[in-house]
């Protein structure tokens, strides 16, 4: 049996692709989608000093080395990816990274196993890394070992031969920081092949990529400590090409797994607070009477960059925006053209990351003077009256046709209005003038009847059972003396004035009542007498 040449490993790993491998790159893309709209919901990522991870989990391989005999594939679930990462930062922007990780796979011919085998990757390079607001950026170049797959042998049994890659490593990873403390991570790296070779010392060239992304959550924070649990998922694409018999081995794999990060926080061995500085807050800008937006407001919130002070911002076409605010109560301000500036407080919890919203509730100003609307009418059935003289402190003016005429200009208060007219009594009435309101005044006119008598009308009845009763009524100083019909009911004729009126009754006790009348109006007089005691 002749040796068995290398030949290509896992050619059609998306060709044949079980549920696992079907989701993990959507997985992925995802992480990679809420890495780009992240930025937009929660404050930048902690900046530690140094983080260990620890992560382990299963792998999906799918691939093949096709040989002139039987065909030998990679399929199914293996544990694999125990993978260390130790990464320290110099400061708050310049640090480095190892990497260390172990791949276990079985190698399988039909159903059965035919060996199984592990792969070691390996980095180490410096980083750098820069917070943008929410999101952290970070990029790494160093020096990347990597162990391929291939197999030789004999055909009965395939002997697992381990090519080799050096390579300078192009890394990037990007950092959200999400709301309830969560955490995402997606991450990219690309090697540039320095050399590779077979495990007989064949020279081949390589190429490949690896991305991956993370959700990550706190567990536990003890004395500037930060322990994170992590659901993590990756996609490594390899390939080796031997430049001798231009034979190529390629593998696909996807694996997805827990992990446990401990980071250091703070600088200087100093512990930073825990969670957030700052958080989001939605305000919105409002009507205070009909609670419609008011847009392209003005809104004076705390400075983030300027401690102390305070900047700017315009609303949108909603009346909304939406402000990242420093941890405490911390004073809002708006205002619009035409209201009153509103003034509330903004409350960011310690390690929220979104605020109570905040709706700034604005009114209209109001305008320094009103307006009154003067209607002159006379008779019982409210007939207007034209050309009334109308006068109000310096206004004078008349009534129109129908008797309406606007007082404008009037300061807010109450105002006195006199009116006059021929054939008319003259009389005066007062108002209210509310500010930014046009208030209304309705006048009832009377007559003028100089020289007419006036008449007085009454009953008299008992207050023990409200029975009419037949009294004398005495007026001396119109000397007037009358008694009442037996209804109870009297008439006198009298000029204008003021009298005093005496009502006596058999029985009853007598009761004096002062009444005034005007010339040519009627009064009415009703009164009840009491009887007297035995």
């Amino acid at each position: 049996m002749g040796h068995l040449p290398l030949f290509s490993i896992l050619s059609r790993a998306l060709r044949r692709p079980s549920p696992l491998t079907d989701i993990l790159p959507r997985l992925v893309v995802l992480a990679l989608a809420l890495a780009c709209t992240g930025a937009a919901r929660a404050q930048a990522p902690e900046s530690e000093r140094a983080s260990l991870r620890f992560r382990y989990g299963l792998s999906s391989r799918q691939g093949e080395q096709v040989d002139v005999g039987p065909g030998l594939t990679y399929s199914g679930l293996t544990p694999n990816d125990v993978a260390l990462t130790l990464m320290g930062w110099a400061g708050e922007y310049l640090g480095g990274q190892v990497d260390l990780q172990r791949e276990a796979f079985e190698l399988r011919d039909a159903s059965s196993r035919v060996t199984g085998g592990s792969l070691v990757r390996g980095s180490l390079g410096p980083r750098g890394r820069l917070s943008l607001g929410p999101v952290r950026l970070e990029l790494g170049a160093g020096y990347g070992f990597a162990q391929l797959p291939l197999f030789g042998g004999f055909t009965y049994a395939p002997v697992l031969q381990r090519g080799v890659r050096h390579a300078a490593l192009i890394s990037g990873r990007v950092l959200v920081a999400l709301p309830a403390e969560l955490q995402l991570e997606a991450r990219g790296e690309v090697p540039l092949t320095i050399s590779a070779h077979a495990a007989d010392g064949l020279k081949a060239s390589s190429s490949g990529y690896v991305v991956g992304a993370a959700l990550s959550y706190p567990v536990v924070r003890r004395d500037g400590w930060t322990g994170r649990v992590l659901l993590d998922v990756q996609q490594a694409h390899d390939t080796m090409e031997l430049e001798a018999s231009g034979l190529r081995s390629e593998q696909r794999m996807r694996r997805i797994g827990l992990g446990f990060e401990v980071s250091l926080v703070g600088e200087g061995g100093t512990s930073r607070p825990v969670g957030p500085r700052q958080a989001f807050v939605a305000l919105s800008v409002v009507d205070a009477e009909t609670g419609a937006p008011l847009p392209g407001a003005h809104v004076r919130v705390p400075s983030l960059k300027t401690p102390g002070t305070s900047e700017e911002l315009v609303a949108d076409a909603q009346g909304q925006l939406r402000v990242l605010l420093p941890e405490g109560a911390q004073s809002t301000q708006a205002s619009v053209d035409g209201y009153e500036d509103a003034t509330e407080v903004a409350t960011v919890s310690g390690g929220a990351t979104e605020g109570a919203p905040v709706q700034l509730r604005l009114r209209k100003k109001a305008p320094k003077t009103g307006s009154l609307k003067v209607k002159v009418v006379q008779g019982k059935d409210s007939a207007p009256v034209a050309d009334v003289q109308v006068v109000s402190g310096k206004a004078q003016l008349r009534t129109n046709k129908a008797g309406e005429l606007l007082l404008e200009g009037l300061e807010p208060g109450p105002v006195a209005v006199s009116m006059s007219a021929p054939g008319f009594r003259a009389t005066e009435e007062a108002a209210v003038v509310v500010a930014g309101q046009t208030s209304e005044l309705v006048v009832v006119l009377s007559q003028d009847r100089k020289g007419e008598l006036a008449t007085l009308v009454g009953q008299v009845r008992s207050a023990r059972n409200g029975q009419p009763l037949v009294a004398t009524v005495t007026i001396p100083q119109a000397k007037v003396r009358t008694r009442t019909d037996k209804s109870g009911t009297f008439t006198a004729r009298v000029r204008g004035g003021t009298y005093r009126i005496t009502l006596s009754a058999a029985g009853h006790v007598t009761q004096t009542k002062m009444v005034t009348v005007r010339e040519g109006e009627q009064a009415i007089l009703n009164v009840d007498l009491f009887p007297r005691g035995r």
